[in-house]
């Protein structure tokens, strides 16, 4: 069976024996000064000054412009956050259960006939009233239809969250090859793959999804700059990505869901 070969995001420096123990490879992000024994985003050519703003992605950017090409063709490559990982298995989790014990170390033998694998769906639908009320009532009038949780899309709940128009004028940007695919995947769907995280088998996918990102997020930065404030505008370009990764893996590629585990790692020596 396969090791994994799993990155996991930091951003502290106390984290790395947690890392280690998991047999995980250690990723530091951002301003934070690293110790020895990280990976970081701010060598060779990078974006690490735009972490505030891009998230994971100053990471992702840093693999494909530097180390990408050494990766064997035949890897399985992942990635998982301090606070987000793999299970192990395709079940449901037990209420209680050990973290070690539960997190993904070998490829299971199920992924043989898929490229990549996507964490399981955010349900747009589990929105809180009292949320909608707060954020979404400019949605509301301009969308009455989204009173009912079954027409509340990814565009309903981007806009709410990160600006009304925001994602509209995101999409104008996109390549021929993607505009009109990605619109109407915001305006119909009401589920999304969370939280950034993909493994992937093929290094050649990787490079192609790498460049139409990065291409497509560059021009937004014409647009929105990085005079951002508040935690929905700062973070826009994650935001962005977020979205677009499961719909541009599951255009192109073959795709199985796959369950995560909320964990803090800064709680596994507690």
């Amino acid at each position: 069976m396969k090791k994994a070969k799993i990155y996991c995001l930091c951003l502290e420096d106390n984290l790395l024996d947690n890392v280690k123990n998991l047999q995980y490879l250690p990723v530091g992000l951002g301003a934070n000064n690293f110790s020895d024994g990280w990976l970081t985003d701010n060598s060779g050519e990078n974006i690490s000054n735009k972490n505030p703003y891009y998230g994971e992605y100053t990471f992702h950017y840093w693999l494909w412009k530097n180390h990408l090409d050494n990766i064997p063709d035949d890897e399985w490559i992942g990635f998982c956050a301090y606070r987000r990982f793999w299970q192990n298995k395709n079940e449901k989790l037990q209420e209680k259960f050990q973290f070690q014990e539960s997190i993904l170390k070998n490829i299971p033998e199920e992924w043989e006939n898929y490229q990549v694998i996507l964490g399981d769906k955010i349900s747009i639908d589990g929105i809180k009233w009292m949320k909608v009320f707060k954020y979404g009532k400019k949605n509301l009038l301009l969308n009455p239809g989204a009173i009912f949780k079954k027409n509340r899309t990814i565009k309903f709940q981007f806009d709410m969250f990160h600006g009304n128009g925001v994602l509209e004028k995101a999409i104008d940007l996109l390549d021929d090859e993607n505009r009109n695919d990605f619109k109407k995947f915001v305006n119909t769907e009401t589920s999304y793959n969370q939280g950034n995280m993909f493994i992937c088998k093929s290094k050649d996918i990787m490079k192609n999804y790498y460049e139409t990102l990065f291409t497509w997020l560059k021009k937004c930065e014409d647009i929105f700059g990085f005079n951002l404030k508040g935690y929905g505008s700062i973070r826009i370009y994650a935001f962005l990505a977020e979205r677009f990764l499961p719909y541009w893996f599951n255009k192109n590629t073959k795709v199985k869901e796959w369950p995560i585990i909320f964990y803090d790692l800064r709680n596994l020596n507690d």
